[in-house]
């Protein structure tokens, strides 16, 4: 069977596979588990499998990959124009097919397992973050409904815990106290046990040599440099930094119509995760970047100077994924002279 071809709809237990020879053809349309996958896929001569870039995709890549096929995973959004009328699983596998054969299609990388290893702790390093910022925010509820107002700050929330908790005498009354006193060593376990993370994540950018070159871009940290060393991978993948700082959705959107461009707000598209970071990263740093005699401060100085502070931010953060980009295409450190404007 000349299978060229090979869509594969994902599915938590059982998958819909279509093959397609070169003339574009269907010659299979199957059924069969995620197992019956890879052993139906090694009985094929070496083809082109395509699937989108979800859940279990790239574990399933790996396993195909090695028995030569050549895999191309796609954005889902970018399969769904191809879904022909009455969607179903069959339909989802033809279109992912077809998809996966046009040439200006854009393609996912195939990560490999320490960098999904990489992501992963970065998803539970978030999760307990949010759950620190829930349980302080329902420590300030409590205090409040008694009385007691505290500043914002986690340092300012721990001083006055520490306060009416290490009292002599109780201040909130004995069941609550207790309660308190229960909340403060679920956060203190939180705290030690994200402490535990940052320090995992700051030993892997010391041991990994472009983690170390990100390092030395300001407002990059471990924290940044780690996630999108394992998000981006090869920087290759990206044709020019631009290319980077988009899939990141830190460009403007663009509604052009009749040859008039017009540009709204960023996207919110691709990793709000990555997003969130580099912003960050850019707002601590910009005090000091703007007041540097460099290229790169004087374009700050010019940007804060006509427009509002937090749209100088997501430039910043934009301008920092283009330096990423640079770093690990090139393979070089970051110079602040050598920066343009």
């Amino acid at each position: 069977m000349d299978v060229s071809v090979l869509g594969v709809d994902l599915g938590k237990n059982s998958c819909s596979v279509v093959g397609l020879d070169a003339t574009g053809k269907v010659v299979v349309r199957r059924r069969m588990r995620r197992e019956t996958v890879i052993a139906y896929a090694g009985t094929l001569p070496p083809c082109v499998v395509a699937m989108e870039a979800c859940c279990g995709a790239h574990h399933m890549g790996r396993a195909l990959e090695r028995q030569g096929h050549t895999i191309r995973l796609m954005s889902p959004e970018y399969v769904r124009p191809y879904v022909k009328a009455q969607k179903n699983d069959d339909r989802d596998a033809e279109a992912i097919a077809e998809a996966a054969t046009r040439p200006t299609m854009r393609f996912v990388e195939l990560k490999s397992e320490e960098q999904l290893d990489m992501q992963t702790l970065h998803r539970i390093r978030d999760q307990l973050v949010g759950e620190r910022t829930s349980l302080m925010n329902q420590i300030r509820s409590l205090l409040l409904e008694r009385g007691h107002i505290v500043p914002q700050g986690r340092a300012k929330l721990a001083v006055r815990l520490a306060e009416l908790l290490d009292a002599d005498e109780p201040v909130l009354g004995c069941r609550i106290h207790r309660l308190v006193s229960d909340m403060r060593q679920r956060w203190t376990a939180l705290d030690e046990r994200i402490g535990d993370l940052d320090a995992e994540f700051t030993q892997a950018a010391q041991e990994d040599e472009r983690t170390r070159r990100l390092l030395t871009i300001p407002g990059i940290g471990a924290l940044n440099a780690t996630a999108l060393v394992a998000a981006v991978g090869d920087a290759r993948t990206f044709g020019r930094g631009r290319d980077l700082a988009a899939w990141l959705s830190l460009v403007p959107r663009q509604a052009t119509t009749g040859g008039k461009p017009r540009l709204l707000g960023i996207s919110k598209r691709g990793s709000r995760y990555l997003r969130k970071i580099l912003i960050q990263g850019a707002r601590s740093s910009l005090p000091t970047m703007s007041k540097s005699d460099t290229r790169l401060g004087a374009w700050l100085r010019g940007l804060l100077a006509r427009s509002h502070a937090n749209t100088v931010v997501v430039a910043l953060a934009a301008k920092m994924a283009r330096i990423v980009w640079a770093l690990l295409r090139h393979e070089r450190t970051f110079n602040p002279v050598a920066q343009a404007a």
